[in-house]
């Protein structure tokens, strides 16, 4: 098992891991996890990224999440934009990371967009698996029938074995995404605001995202945007193809640095 750490947020408690490597001048790495991940559910592939590059990485448990601090109110329309905004940058000042490249899944994906476009702090570049950046119906149709399952009780009892707080981590995410305020959540403006390298990873058989998703950021941003399209591929690039999306990453981070000594 792997071990975790705790460190106190706003007086609250995120989980997290520290995965050593040597400090370079190559970006260290900060995983963001998808909508019902946790940091112990990305498994080794942080690990595995962090070796192929060759620096440390952090990995962590968003509130609600794993063995963090549960969710103090319902999630809004912005919890995406709160987490960007307030916690990510709070954690990275806490742990001394500067200028990271970011790697996120789904939710994970949409944080570090939103981080990076912001602008408050310098980011190296960001790899997006399977972004959120408008919400379409086919996704919210998907969420529909896994929140039939949840309430069936055994995709619950797989869950709780991640999750401190089982019910935060799934309806905080599952109640949000149906709730109809949510329908014209977009990020338009942030996609618009992305001035530094992304490379964008979907799967075609994503079951809750379509192409237009990785259509509408590449159409938008400002900064160099690559796409990787992933056959045989569901809403999970590095589970699913794993060592071509790590191969990926791996190439992408291998052309943030050569760009950084030019």
């Amino acid at each position: 098992m792997i071990a975790m750490m705790q460190i106190d947020i706003g007086g609250r408690a995120i989980e997290y891991r520290v995965i050593p490597g040597p400090v370079s001048e190559r970006p260290p790495l900060v995983f963001l996890h998808e909508g019902l991940g946790c940091a112990a559910l990305w498994r080794d592939f942080p690990d595995k990224v962090a070796r192929d590059i060759g620096v440390p990485a952090l990995v962590y448990s968003r509130f609600g999440y794993g063995h963090s601090a549960g969710l103090e109110r319902p999630r809004t329309p912005r919890y995406l934009h709160e987490e960007a905004l307030d916690v990510l940058p709070a954690l990275l000042d806490r742990l001394g990371i500067a200028q990271p490249l970011l790697i996120g899944h789904s939710d994970g994906a949409s944080i570090a967009l939103i981080h990076a476009a912001s602008g408050a702090r310098p980011v190296a570049g960001i790899v997006a698996m399977a972004p959120h950046v408008m919400v379409e119906p086919m996704g919210v149709e998907a969420i529909a029938r896994i929140a039939e399952m949840y309430a069936q009780g055994p995709l619950r009892t797989r869950l709780a074995r991640y999750h401190t707080r089982v019910d935060d981590a799934f309806y905080g995410w599952a109640n949000i995404w149906r709730d109809p305020a949510f329908r014209d959540w977009r990020l338009d403006d942030e996609a618009r605001a992305l001035s530094i390298p992304a490379r964008l990873i979907q799967g075609v058989d994503d079951e809750y995202g379509t192409l237009a998703q990785i259509d509408r950021l590449e159409q938008l941003a400002k900064g160099p945007v690559e796409r990787v399209m992933l056959d045989q591929c569901g809403h999970s690039p590095h589970r699913d193809q794993e060592a071509a999306v790590l191969a990926a990453i791996v190439s992408f981070a291998g052309r943030l640095q050569a760009t950084a000594t030019e």
